[in-house]
């Protein structure tokens, strides 16, 4: 499950990262709406949570024009105000809000609930990802060619998942890095390299997994 997190507080920031993070979410974090805007652009999540009150603005309003706009991402408000007004607000608009000070404990339970919400929408990718003979189940995080169970990490999965929910289609570098290692990796690094060779090793023959040059990497037949 993917998560973006905004939030303008470097500590507080880096402290939600960390507690989603070793709760095994994928994160993203933005700390202000312009790098949030720029994330959802390109990206697809299964929650977001945005601090109120960030250096552009009230993140509310921002997330009413997305909803207007058909943007149905479940959205975890942080603040400190925790009027009744500004407590249905974020509910009505977002999907949960939670007043500060608040345990991280607490906060990763909310936005579990809200990934799972979100998993139900039917807008979101199925849970059972096929491609070939290679059967990728999201929710028992397994994955099977011709019926064989594979042992994979959780960042060759992350890798799988991504390429198998677009499959035929090239998934960037950049893409595939920001999935699996989110901001921890640089796009120049080789690890994206050391998954994929080993995943192509653990898929076994034919291969499924290309190589496109000048953009990253494709599952099955080119497009």
């Amino acid at each position: 499950m993917r998560v973006l997190v905004t939030e303008d507080d470097d500590n507080l920031r880096l402290a939600l990262d960390a507690a989603l993070r070793g709760a095994g979410f994928a994160v993203d974090v933005a700390s202000d709406l312009p790098a949030a805007d720029e994330a959802l652009d390109v990206n697809s999540y299964d929650c977001a949570v945005f601090d109120r009150m960030l250096p552009a603005g009230d993140a509310l309003p921002y997330v009413r024009w997305r909803r207007e706009r058909g943007w149905t991402v479940p959205v975890l408000f942080l603040t400190a105000r925790d009027s009744l007004t500004d407590r249905l607000d974020g509910l009505r608009l977002g999907g949960d809000y939670l007043a500060k000070p608040f345990a991280m404990a607490e906060m990763v339970a909310r936005v579990r609930s809200l990934c799972r919400r979100s998993g139900t929408s039917g807008t979101e990718r199925p849970v059972v990802l096929r491609c070939a003979d290679v059967e990728l189940d999201g929710g028992r995080h397994e994955v099977r060619r011709g019926g064989v169970l594979l042992t994979l990490t959780r960042k060759e999965f992350l890798v799988l998942e991504r390429l198998m929910s677009t499959a035929g289609t090239p998934v960037s570098r950049q893409e595939l890095l920001r999935c699996a290692w989110d901001e921890m990796a640089a796009p120049e690094t080789n690890v994206l390299d050391v998954v994929i060779r080993q995943l192509r090793r653990k898929l076994h023959e034919p291969p499924l997994i290309h190589t496109v040059r000048g953009t990253g990497y494709l599952i099955g037949a080119p497009a």
